[in-house]
């Protein structure tokens, strides 16, 4: 049937009947009857229109009905054709299968309509669900229900556009005011995914009790969908009795059986559909626990014991350290708390609390994204440029490395094992949660990725428990997928995710310098060997599970590269005492990034980029052994190693139009003992970083500052910018894997600091104003690279 703006029209076929519920009709009255067909009132209410035999084309039927005590007139043109979709009556089978993936996606649909139908309790009920033909599925609610209308022209028809009609007036419920969370009209398939017989038993208020069957296997023995037997009936009251409202599914013969597993899945996907981070942070710290009120989903079942030693988030939750609780609007963030809560036991460490007004956030409060290798340049981000509305960011996040959980948990596989199958950044739209984010295997924001390249700094998946929560009525642009899986992913969907990445590197930076100081008081020692033990491990990974003889013969030659470099390194740093302290975080984050990449081979077949992270790997560690190799050094003239190094850098120079302005002293021949190309590339990293800060400030201006000054002891070279500054303490800055910058790996200022240790030599900030600076510097980064004299 579609509606007309003064009339309605039917579709048959020819020789077949259509009908017209004429209870939508009140005190309905034939003014001109169809010319090609008969009208029968059949027993259940309906107008039924029989087309004359053989007739194909239009009728028409005039008819009048009371409205708000008029008299109404309208039409119904009937069109009879021979071409017609023919529905198979197994289609709503296939599609119950195909847009509903796995049956926790199914209950949760069903969970979702009692949401959208204002109930405040679902109770699911399972009884021997491991034996198929036995066991029973009841999904029941204490929402407003449905009436025999509702059923017949909403919920038997699949895709109705009911809900979608409803956000679009903005028609909230009466109880909790909720706009519907489904739009599609499939969240009924979950029914037909669980099992093949369902009985279903409703009653909306002041109406009568509706019970409708649908046997599936019987179902599926007819040819056509408007062939299927669907039995409906209403009656007075026998379950919801008085003033009770709500629906009550049962689901028996199920499709499968059901493991222990399976009912674990479930069971967790149960507990995760309303936000696991239901807490706010204060402004003066505080963590406050929210209590949701308005709907809850209790779940039962006879095997007791399969559920047993599930823990809840809350139990969870107080082996976390790092708390943060965020707010994003338009292009900035209007609020931010970060809190670092140190265990009872962690005597020798103190917590902190950080607000939006504190260094270094309060200098990173606009939404920026990564910025893409090809163009070193900042995107704004801004909610406002589609229907987004304010996003709310929670969570907290775990430390698993095991001498450390021992401070607290005997059993340290509780936590571990509740993050490898709940951790992850879990999306929520007014209360209810968005699948498929945060499963196990959606890496939507690209954390476990994230995390290889920069895992001292970056957050997995499994390290953290989070929740994004948007407004239903103002988050339109962000659009469900018909599978349920997750966004459409337009460009709504992109500047969503790029405001959320933004936020999170912020609370990275600060949870980084909060896990050093736990490492340093609590971290069992490491050795230099367990590394080649790793590489000796990653070589049996690649043996194993690399299939392709191109690909394992070139990632073989990247690996054996990799532990040659690595034995020098080792037994050069067991030689010496005079390379800086960084070495040793330095050679654990390479034992990391090894295992990341035997997880990638164990569960990315991407050549591509299995070949690109060894690889990756394989240069930083080339970068830190080009420093110890015995690199030929003599007396080399400063300003001309200024001068090459402005040569090479000339040209993204001019590209950012900045300006370089050379001291007095900066053209002197004065000498150093160096080597020529490690100060060469030293000196070009400190101006590719000014460039990059000058190039995200608001200064119309950009300028370099460079020159030399010689004191009693050393030659000292002088880099400055009127940029920014520093967000992070300088000393800081110099630890291997600390960053500030988006798509920073945190390696150039610590390379610069070993190749000074290296030659003698040291790495400062001009932070404590000990050399002058002309006044437009002063607030600048400045960066003192401090030669020893060559003796006489």
């Amino acid at each position: 049937m579609t509606e007309l703006k003064n009339g309605i029209v039917l579709h048959t076929e020819v020789n077949t009947q259509v009908s017209l519920d004429i209870s939508n009709y009140p005190g309905l009255k034939i003014i001109q009857k169809p010319k090609h067909g008969q009208l029968v009132i059949n027993k259940g209410g309906q107008l039924v229109y029989f087309p004359k035999t053989g007739y194909k084309g239009n009728d028409l039927l005039r008819f009048s009905y009371k409205e708000n005590k008029e008299i109404e007139e309208s039409v119904a043109i009937i069109n009879i054709t021979d071409n017609f979709f023919k529905p198979r009556a197994r289609l709503l089978l296939q599609l119950g299968d195909q847009l509903i993936r796995n049956e926790s996606i199914a209950l949760i649909e069903l969970v979702k309509n009692s949401y959208d139908a204002d109930a405040s309790l679902v109770n699911i009920n399972m009884k021997g669900v491991d034996i198929p033909r036995k066991g029973v599925i009841i999904i029941e609610d204490d929402g407003y229900g449905m009436d025999i209308q509702t059923i017949k022209n909403s919920w038997l028809e699949p895709g109705s556009d009911n809900k979608e009609k409803q956000l679009k007036e903005r028609a909230v419920t009466p109880k909790f005011k909720r706009l519907p969370i489904g739009e599609k009209g499939i969240g009924r398939f979950g029914v037909h995914k669980l099992g093949k017989h369902i009985e279903l038993i409703t009653r909306r208020k002041n109406h009568k009790e509706v019970v409708v069957t649908i046997d599936w296997e019987a179902f599926s023995k007819h040819h056509y969908l408007s062939d299927a037997p669907i039995n409906i009936i209403e009656r007075e009251p026998e379950y919801f009795k008085g003033t009770e409202t709500g629906t009550k599914i049962i689901i028996s013969n199920l499709h499968k059986e059901w493991t222990r597993g399976i009912v674990r899945d479930v069971y967790r996907a149960l507990n995760a559909l309303s936000s696991p981070t239901d807490f706010s942070i204060s402004d003066k710290g505080k963590i406050v626990y929210d209590a949701q009120t308005d709907f809850a989903v209790s779940f039962i079942i006879d095997r007791k014991e399969w559920i047993k030693d599930i823990p809840s988030w809350k139990d969870i939750l107080d082996y976390a350290l790092f708390y943060f609780d965020i707010k994003m609007e338009g292009g900035r963030i209007t609020k931010f708390r970060y809190k670092f809560v140190p265990w009872d036991n962690m005597t020798r460490v103190t917590g902190r609390f950080v607000t939006e007004k504190d260094k270094p956030i309060s200098d990173y409060l606009d939404l920026i994204s990564a910025p893409i290798k090809s163009r070193n340049k900042k995107e704004d981000v801004n909610l406002d440029d589609y229907e987004i509305g304010p996003v709310e960011f929670k969570g907290s996040i775990f430390i698993r490395d095991k001498s450390v959980l021992k401070l607290v948990l005997n059993q340290i596989t509780t936590v571990s094992d509740y993050l490898d199958s709940n951790g992850g950044i879990k999306v929520y739209r007014g209360g209810m949660r968005i699948y498929d984010y945060g499963e196990p295997g959606n890496d939507w924001i690209g954390l476990d990725y994230n995390r290889f390249n920069n895992p001292s700094i970056k957050v997995s998946n499994n390290m953290v428990i989070a929740s994004v929560n948007i407004k239903r009525e103002e988050s339109i642009s962000l659009i469900e997928k018909t599978n349920r899986e997750g966004f459409i992913e337009n460009a709504a969907f992109e500047t969503f995710k790029k405001a959320i990445e933004h936020s999170l590197r912020q609370v990275e930076i600060l949870r980084r310098q909060d896990k050093d100081k736990i490492d340093a008081n609590y971290r069992l020692p490491r050795q230099f060997e367990p590394v080649l033990k790793t590489i000796d491990s990653l070589k049996g990974v690649v043996e194993k599970r690399v299939k392709d003889p191109i690909l394992k013969k070139e990632i073989k030659v990247i690996v054996e590269r990799i532990e040659q470099n690595y034995k020098f390194m080792n037994d050069t740093l067991t030689k010496t005492a005079t390379v800086g302290a960084g070495w040793s975080i330095y050679i654990h984050e390479i034992e990391k990034i090894i295992l990341e990449i035997e997880k990638v081979i164990k569960t990315i077949p991407s050549q591509n980029r299995l070949t690109a992270l060894v690889e990756h790997l394989s240069k930083i560690i080339e970068n830190y052994a080009q420093i110890l190799r015995k690199t030929n050094r003599k007396s080399e003239s400063i300003s001309k190693i200024i001068n090459q190094a402005l040569f090479n850098i000339e040209f993204r120079l001019k590209a950012h139009k900045i300006e370089v302005i050379r001291g007095p002293n900066s053209k002197k021949e004065l000498f150093v003992n160096v080597a020529r190309s490690l100060i060469i590339g030293t000196i070009m990293n400190l101006i590719d970083n000014s460039i990059y800060w000058l190039e995200r400030s608001n200064k119309v201006k950009k300028q370099i500052f460079i020159d030399v000054i010689e004191d009693r002891n050393f030659i000292n070279l002088i880099i400055a910018d009127n940029g920014p500054g520093f967000s992070l303490p300088f000393e800081e800055l110099l630890e291997p894997f600390i960053t500030t910058k988006p798509d920073g790996m945190g390696m150039g200022l610590n390379i610069a600091r070993e190749i000074m240790v290296s030659h003698d030599g040291k790495i400062e900030s001009n932070e404590s104003g000990d050399y002058k600076l002309p006044n437009d510097f002063k607030k600048g980064a400045s960066i003192i690279l401090s030669f020893k004299k060559i003796k006489k």
